[in-house]
């Protein structure tokens, strides 16, 4: 196992920056984004992209470090975040992994690699033409004869993941389901040491995201979606299902009003959040740290360096 890491995880709007940059500050530290639209340049109010007052002179990476025309995956995020992680433990400082995006932190915690395919070659493309053609039942189908296990774990609306399944059988003639029982097995790439933010109230975060999203809007989102735009992007590039991106396409292209997109954005981050919460809280190892109605940062520092302190991070 590689040298001790923090990550700092919770729901969206949840505070993680703010807390990332007070931890690298008191432990010399250097944050490292978690978070699966950040990585995207130009994308920075719709995402909450840290600002350079906010990172307060403290190092930050993996933000800003992919054009809007790349498709990045975990496993391409995890090879690229990996070394980053590597160089920072090999000047003496503490890495802290901040974000939301929980496959992600895995990737890189586990640091095991993903299961061998392609991922997105001629067998992910035929793959694709026949779920147009046919749906995803068939796909599905197929995939329960050779490895039941993933048919019955995979929702069938969840055509990516089924289509992935699908995919690494039939280029390597081992499913899905072995790679992640043998990776399991294996110790983790890092010591990490988990600390995660939610309010104890879920109306609380409600209220906050509502919140944001107003002043994403006041800050100029609808321009930001009016340059994604006229890049002319095929409307299933990953940056363009980015919440807050698409609702206000709609209004660029006359569909909705922007008070309709508002709305519908404050929508989809709730439902956001809900998914990153229902996705961290099956790991057991974070430490979480409850807002009240409003947070308190000294406190969660305090709460934090105790975690720290007891985990044997000096």
């Amino acid at each position: 196992m590689g040298g001790k890491i923090v990550c700092v995880v919770g729901p969206t709007a949840c505070g993680k920056t703010t807390l990332g940059v007070a931890l690298a500050k008191q432990y010399h530290g250097e944050v490292v984004s978690a978070d699966s639209m950040q990585i995207y340049r130009g994308l920075t109010i719709g995402t909450a992209a840290p600002t350079e007052a906010e990172m307060d002179g403290v190092p930050h990476h993996m933000v800003a470090v992919a054009d809007v025309e790349e498709r990045w995956s975990a496993a391409r995020y995890a090879q690229a975040a990996i070394p980053v992680v590597d160089g920072i433990l090999a000047r003496g400082r503490l890495p802290i992994l901040v974000g939301g995006t929980g496959l992600w932190l895995d990737a890189v915690v586990r640091g095991h690699g993903f299961a061998a395919g392609s991922a997105g070659g001629a067998v992910r493309r035929q793959l694709q033409a026949r779920l147009e053609q046919e749906g995803i039942a068939p796909l599905l189908e197929e995939l329960r004869r050779v490895d039941p296990a993933a048919a019955e774990r995979l929702h069938p609306s969840d055509e990516k993941r089924v289509l992935r399944a699908l995919e690494v059988y039939l280029e390597t003639g081992r499913t899905i389901t072995a790679h992640n029982e043998a990776t399991r097995a294996l110790p983790p790439r890092y010591d990490a040491v988990w600390i995660g933010l939610q309010f104890a109230d879920r109306e609380d975060m409600r209220a906050l995201i509502d919140r944001r999203v107003d002043a994403m809007a006041e800050a100029g989102l609808l321009e930001e979606a009016r340059t994604l735009l006229e890049r002319r992007l095929p409307r299933d590039a990953t940056c363009m299902q980015a919440i807050g991106y698409k609702e206000f396409l709609g209004v660029l292209e006359g569909t909705r009003t922007e008070a309709e997109a508002v709305e519908e954005i404050k929508l989809r981050s709730r439902q956001y959040a809900k998914r990153q919460l229902t996705w961290l809280r099956r790991n057991p190892d974070i430490h979480w740290i409850y807002w009240e109605k409003k947070r308190d940062f000294a406190k969660a520092l305090q709460i934090s360096t105790e975690i720290l302190s007891a985990a044997g991070v000096c």
